[in-house]
């Protein structure tokens, strides 16, 4: 247990580039908090004690903003940046090296049984206010750019940005695990940009058309 909580201290340092302490980041980390309670509320969960299972969860969500339900599945090394308004569903699992920003949602799409929450598998970012819903799997290494809402699967190596969340990069490769929110592909604008361009060309063309049957008269 003592090995496990040494290397989330770890992963917050190698992850978030303003902790500074071990001292600091133990007692004001409130990502590394959720991720500690919901170890103890999975243990209980596993357990088939349930009512001691969600008590847990639910004083974990008071106190830090993150509710993760404590049937998730979660990997080793997972950061939650931040942390805020984090939803992390019951079915949902989760690999190892994962990495999540404030407000992101692992949900549902309905009142279906059984699998209903996402995949996350090893190496994956979630950026900020992202939501992955269903019983869909996130590939290895893949991200998911801030805003999106992903609702199929997403292959491995692969970034998605959009509503819905389209495949903007996928190049077969390992790539690196650090995302500019700021500096994302943008689809929608893409193809707006084309509709403009291809409007300008039917206008020009139409302008020529008049002047051509203004000089025919």
């Amino acid at each position: 247990m003592f090995k496990t909580m040494k290397e989330d201290i770890e992963t917050v340092f190698d992850q978030d580039p303003a902790a500074r302490s071990n001292f600091e980041v133990i007692l004001t980390y409130s990502g590394l908090h959720a991720i500690w309670a919901h170890r103890i509320a999975h243990f209980f969960y596993k357990r088939k004690m349930l009512f001691l299972a969600r008590l847990i969860s639910q004083v974990n969500r008071f106190f830090t903003g993150i509710e993760i339900h404590p049937g998730a599945k979660i990997g080793r090394r997972f950061f939650i940046d931040h942390g805020m308004g984090v939803v992390i569903g019951e079915t949902c699992e989760i690999g190892n090296d994962v990495t999540v920003y404030q407000g992101v949602t692992l949900g549902g799409t309905g009142k279906e049984k059984g699998k209903r929450h996402p995949t996350i598998k090893d190496g994956a970012l979630i950026a900020t206010g992202a939501k992955v819903l269903g019983n869909i799997t996130i590939g290895e290494n893949s991200k998911v750019g801030a805003g999106s809402v992903v609702l199929k699967d997403v292959p491995e190596n692969s970034t998605v940005v959009g509503i819905p969340g389209r495949i903007v990069i996928q190049n077969g490769v390992k790539m690196k695990r650090d995302l500019n929110h700021s500096d994302l592909p943008d689809p929608i604008s893409d193809r707006c940009t084309e509709i403009e361009k291809r409007v300008s060309m039917l206008q020009k063309e139409l302008d020529r058309l008049k002047n051509e049957r203004s000089e025919g008269q």
